[in-house]
C-alpha cells in the first residue's frame, strides 16, 4: 500500500485508481490486523495466560488503534472528494508520515513477537542453542528488516516519486479540471505567483534605481 504509487508502471493510471488500489491494501490489512488480534486474545484467554503484560503487546495493539485512525483519516480527507484542498494539503505530510511510523512500528512489533514465542517455546533445545527453529525464525526477522528498509528507501527517494507530469493527466473528463491534482495545482500556481512577485519586486526595484540616478544627474548638474 505504501509504495503503491512510487511503482513506474503505475504512474501512467489514473490518480484516483492509486488512491482505490492504495485504500484498499490497506483496509485487507486492518482486516487481517483485527482477525489476528481476536485470535491472539481467545488464545491466551483459552490457555489462561495474562493479556496485554509484555512490550509487544502494547506496542502492537497501539500500532493497530493508530492504523485504524489513519485508515479512517485516509478515507474521509483523501478518498472522499469532500475534504477542501488546503486541509489536505496540510495533512498530506502528516499522512505520510504516520505511514511509515506506523509500518515500522509493525515490523518492530513483529520482530519482537517472534523473538518471544521463540524464548517461550522453545524448551529443549533451548533458544539458547540455537536449534534449527531458532535460526529459521532469525532468518525471518532479517528478511523482515530487509524488507522494511527496501520499502522506507522507496518512499523516501525523490527519483521513485510519481512525476508531476503524470498527476496532470488522471481522469480528466471533457470540461472539467482533473481529479486528484488539485494539491498539486494549487502548489503550482502558488509557485508562480511567487515568481511573479519576484519579477514584481525586481522590476519595481530597478525603475526606483533609474529615478534615483535621474534625481542625481539632476543634483549634480
Amino acid at each position: 500500500a505504501i509504495i503503491v504509487y512510487r511503482l513506474p508502471w503505475t504512474w501512467k493510471c489514473s490518480k484516483l485508481l492509486m488512491k482505490c488500489i492504495h485504500a484498499g491494501l490497506n483496509t485487507i490489512a486492518m482486516i487481517l490486523a483485527i482477525v489476528s488480534m481476536v485470535a491472539v486474545f481467545e488464545f491466551h484467554n483459552a490457555k489462561n495466560i495474562p493479556n496485554m503484560y509484555s512490550l509487544h503487546s502494547w506496542i502492537g495493539l497501539t500500532a493497530v488503534i493508530f492504523y485504524s485512525l489513519q485508515l479512517f483519516l485516509g478515507f474521509a480527507v483523501f478518498l472522499l472528494p469532500f475534504a477542501p484542498v488546503h486541509l489536505r494539503v496540510a495533512l498530506m505530510p502528516i499522512h505520510v508520515y504516520s505511514g511509515l511510523t506506523i509500518f515500522a512500528t509493525v515490523i518492530a512489533t513483529a520482530l519482537m513477537g517472534i523473538t518471544e514465542k521463540l524464548i517461550f517455546a522453545l524448551k529443549s533445545p533451548a533458544y539458547s542453542a540455537s536449534p534449527p527453529e531458532a535460526t529459521l525464525v532469525n532468518c525471518l526477522g532479517l528478511l523482515l528488516v530487509i524488507f522494511d528498509s527496501l520499502i522506507l528507501w522507496m518512499a523516501s527517494r525523490p527519483h521513485w516519486k510519481r512525476p508531476p507530469a503524470e498527476n496532470a493527466k488522471i481522469l480528466r473528463p471533457i470540461g472539467a479540471t482533473p481529479e486528484g491534482t488539485e494539491v498539486e495545482s494549487t502548489l503550482t500556481n502558488s509557485s508562480n505567483a511567487d515568481k511573479s512577485d519576484l519579477r514584481s519586486n525586481t522590476e519595481a526595484a530597478r525603475k526606483q534605481n533609474i529615478k534615483f540616478d535621474e534625481a542625481g544627474q539632476r543634483s549634480t548638474m
